[in-house]
């Protein structure tokens, strides 16, 4: 059984768990995601396509990211996510975190951080082992490629991360 740690409003774990998906959060209570954005050093991104049996955004373009396990810290969560949904290992790339946002959603408890990450380096096509059982393939996709994808409304917390795509 996958536990995850609930956090305050400060994002201070509160010694309690959760177990995954299992959304009972009152008010003021979080639990704690992560996103990993992929670049290589021409300026691509690493995009993912969610599959079709997705019971949410299915088909959909996204970073790899997902919760952090009871215990984890957020960086391991982060490298973990990555190494299973895309077979990279991002320990000791360039970057590393960037930002947290929080999403509330009242009444359902299910309120979350989201820290994001970017990891910079250097891979090659062959070098990918996609996670069958989230993924439906990939994209090494510029900026302004994944911006378009934003604005056909397929592609996941585009607004929430944006900055995340500029290299600069």
């Amino acid at each position: 059984m996958e536990l995850w740690d609930i956090y305050d409003a400060d994002k201070k774990p509160t010694g309690r768990t959760m177990r995954r998906n299992d959304f009972c959060l009152a008010e003021g209570e979080y639990h704690l995601t992560v996103l990993g954005v992929v670049a290589r050093r021409d300026g691509r991104f690493l995009i993912t396509k969610r599959v079709r049996t997705k019971a949410w955004a299915p088909g959909w373009w996204e970073v790899s990211g997902g919760a952090a396990m009871a215990g984890e810290e957020s960086l391991d969560a982060v490298r973990r996510e990555v190494k299973e949904e895309t077979g990279l290992d991002v320990t000791g790339w360039d970057g590393g975190y960037l930002f947290t946002y929080h999403r509330e959603n009242p009444g359902e408890g299910d309120n979350y951080f989201v820290d994001v990450y970017r990891f910079i380096g250097d891979f090659t096509e062959e070098e990918l082992q996609l996670q069958q059982a989230e993924t439906d393939g990939y994209r090494l996709a510029t900026a302004e490629e994944i911006r378009e994808l934003a604005k056909q409304g397929i592609f996941l917390h585009y607004d929430s991360i944006k900055e995340a795509f500029s290299l600069s």
